[in-house]
C-alpha cells in the first residue's frame, strides 16, 4: 500500500498550468529509468479465461496458463471472470463522478495526520522528496465491521451502494481464483483459501490527470504491492501500466472487459517464492486522464505472514502480521522491499529447477 502526505493533491490549477511543471513532481531520471518494450516488438501479457477454467474440459489446461501467469509474469488480464457487468459499471461510474467533484468537496473525506484512509495524494518512496502525478480515495472495505464509513463519500449518491457491491464481488472473485492456485501450486483448497479469508481488503481508487510532461513524471512509482492479491479495475482505456520483466518495462494496456489481476508480496510469501510479485509503475498521458478502481486481499495464516505447509522448505522466515505491516512501511519509505529481508538463504541444491 502506498504513504500518505496529508493535504498535498494535485489541484485543478496545477493541472490545468501543467505547462509548468511543479517541481515537486519532476521525475525525468525516474521516468528514464529502465527500457520500454517498444510497440514493434511482439509480446503477449498472459490472458487467463475464468470460463475456461471453470469448464471440466479446458479447466486443467488453463489453471496451468494461471500458473505458468503468476510464475512468470505475476500478472494477467483475466476474462470472463462473472463479475456482473453492471456493477462493474457502477463502480467506474462512481469513480469517474467522485474525480470530477470540486477539490473542496473531495477534501469532506480527506485523510487525517498519521491515516491512510480518505481522499488525499498516497505516494511511494516518500524520503525521496517527490510526488505521483495523481490523487487517490482508500478505503477499507472488508471486514464491513471495519469500515470507517465517515471517509466514503456522501456524493456521488450512488458511491456507496456501489462500492459495496463491487467490493462483494470482489471477495467471491477472489476465492474462485484461489481455488484454481491452489490446484495448480498442489496444495489443499482450503489452506490458501483459509489464508485469505476473513482477512482485510482495501479498495484505492486513483485518478492520473492529463500531463504536458509525461516524460517528466510518474504517475505511481515502481513498486511490488505488499498485500496478498490486487484486482484492477480499469475505468477507462488510457494506457499507463507497466510491468517490469527481466529488466525492462512491459506496457499493459487494458483490454475491454478485462479484470488485471497481480500477485502481491504476501501471496509470493505464502507459495514459497513460486509465484512472483512483480514490479510496476504507472506512467501519466499527455491528452487523456486515467483512473482505476484497484482491489487489495491481504492474507496470513494464523496470525503470520509465512510459508503454506507443503511446499518444501521455508524460504521466508515466518512474521507476526502487524510486524510485518510495519516492516513493509517502513521499507516503503526508505525506498527498498521488505520482503527480500525475510528471505531464507538456501544452498544451490536446494534451490528449484
Amino acid at each position: 500500500m502506498e504513504r500518505v502526505v496529508d493535504e498535498v493533491v494535485l489541484s485543478r490549477a496545477e493541472v490545468a498550468d501543467s505547462t509548468v511543471l511543479p517541481d515537486r513532481y519532476a521525475r525525468p531520471d525516474e521516468v528514464g529509468d529502465g527500457v520500454v518494450v517498444g510497440d514493434d516488438e511482439n509480446y503477449e501479457v498472459p490472458l487467463v479465461d475464468m470460463a475456461r477454467l471453470l469448464d471440466p474440459d479446458s479447466s486443467e489446461a488453463e489453471t496451468a496458463k494461471l500458473g505458468s501467469a503468476c510464475r512468470d509474469w505475476g500478472f494477467f488480464q483475466l476474462t470472463n471472470h462473472g463479475v456482473e457487468e453492471s456493477v462493474a459499471q457502477d463502480m467506474k461510474d462512481s469513480t469517474t463522478q467522485f474525480f470530477r467533484l470540486p477539490l473542496d468537496k473531495k477534501k469532506a473525506v480527506a485523510t487525517k495526520a498519521g491515516g491512510v484512509e480518505g481522499f488525499g495524494h498516497h505516494f511511494l518512496g516518500a524520503s525521496r522528496g517527490k510526488l505521483d502525478w495523481a490523487e487517490s480515495l482508500v478505503l477499507k472495505t472488508q471486514l464491513m465491521e471495519e469500515r470507517s464509513m465517515e471517509f466514503w463519500p456522501a456524493d456521488p449518491a450512488a458511491f456507496r451502494s456501489s462500492l459495496d457491491k463491487y467490493s462483494l464481488e470482489m471477495s467471491k472473485l477472489t476465492s474462485r481464483l484461489l481455488a484454481f492456485m491452489a490446484s495448480d501450486l498442489g496444495v489443499e483448497p482450503e489452506a490458501l483459501a483459509g489464508a485469505f479469508r476473513g482477512k482485510k481488503q482495501t479498495v484505492a481508487l486513483h485518478h492520473y490527470p492529463p500531463c504536458q510532461h509525461p516524460d517528466k513524471v510518474l504517475g505511481i512509482t515502481p513498486h511490488h504491492d505488499g498485500l496478498g492479491l490486487t484486482l484492477l479495475l480499469h475505468v477507462d482505456d488510457t494506457p499507463g501500466l507497466q510491468v517490469r520483466r527481466d529488466g525492462r518495462w512491459f506496457p499493459l494496456d487494458s483490454l475491454p472487459g478485462a479484470l488485471v489481476i497481480n500477485v502481491g508480496d504476501m501471496l509470493q510469501i505464502l507459495t514459497n517464492g513460486r509465484y512472483k510479485s512483480p514490479e510496476h509503475r504507472v506512467l501519466a498521458d499527455a491528452e487523456r486522464g486515467r483512473a482505476t478502481a484497484v482491489v487489495f486481499q491481504e492474507a496470513c495464516v494464523g496470525g503470520m505472514v509465512r510459508p503454506l505447509p507443503g511446499l518444501g522448505d521455508a524460504r521466508y522466515r515466518a512474521i507476526e502480521y502487524a510486524e510485518y505491516f510495519e516492516g513493509n512501511y517502513t521499507a516503503l519509505a526508505e525506498g527498498t522491499r521488505f520482503v527480500d529481508s525475510l528471505q531464507i538463504s538456501v544452498t544451490h541444491d536446494e534451490k528449484e529447477v
